[in-house]
């Protein structure tokens, strides 16, 4: 069953402070996780403490899945990278597909009409799954990157200097 982004908070950039905090808790994570892999070891989870000023500590155990995740948001954020964490099977508007596509909305209409990216109906209103959204992206990505790769190796048969 999909899942709807109740409030889809957009991009909010990291401060100063928390770039600074990231990269710190980001280094941090990175040697851990380098040192349980020198030594072998296959966690399936991690022990995280938590104290916020005056309250006593407390222990939360995430899954090792989560605890990489964390570190690669927290590696995008020290170096000044907004994130958004979204998840997969979560149903998108129009307009926050065309947000992420970083198109229009009446564009993005045009993709689901011609059937590029698939979509449901909830009453007269569109919803694009997220993964679908991610799949469309990656295709036209690879399409790109082929015809980039064309483009160079014609450059040099011509020898038009690139």
């Amino acid at each position: 069953m999909a899942s709807k982004i109740v409030a889809f908070r957009g991009t909010v950039a990291p401060t100063m402070a928390d770039t600074e905090l990231a990269r710190e808790s980001s280094r941090q994570l990175s040697r851990l996780a380098s040192l349980w892999h020198d030594r072998g070891k296959q966690l399936s989870a991690f022990q995280l403490r938590v104290q916020a000023d005056d309250e006593p500590e407390e222990v939360v155990v995430i899954p090792i899945s989560a605890f990489h995740l964390l570190a690669d948001i927290l590696t995008h954020m020290a170096c000044g990278n907004a994130v958004i964490l979204i998840p997969v099977h979560a149903e998108l508007t129009t307009q926050q597909a065309a947000d992420i596509l970083n198109v229009s909305r009446p564009f993005l209409i045009g993709l689901i009409d011609s059937g590029k990216i698939p979509c449901s109906k909830v009453g007269t209103h569109r919803r694009i799954r997220f993964d679908d959204l991610m799949a469309y992206k990656q295709d036209i990505d690879r399409r790109r990157l082929k015809t980039l790769e064309e483009l160079a190796r014609e450059a040099q048969e011509l020898n038009m200097g690139y």
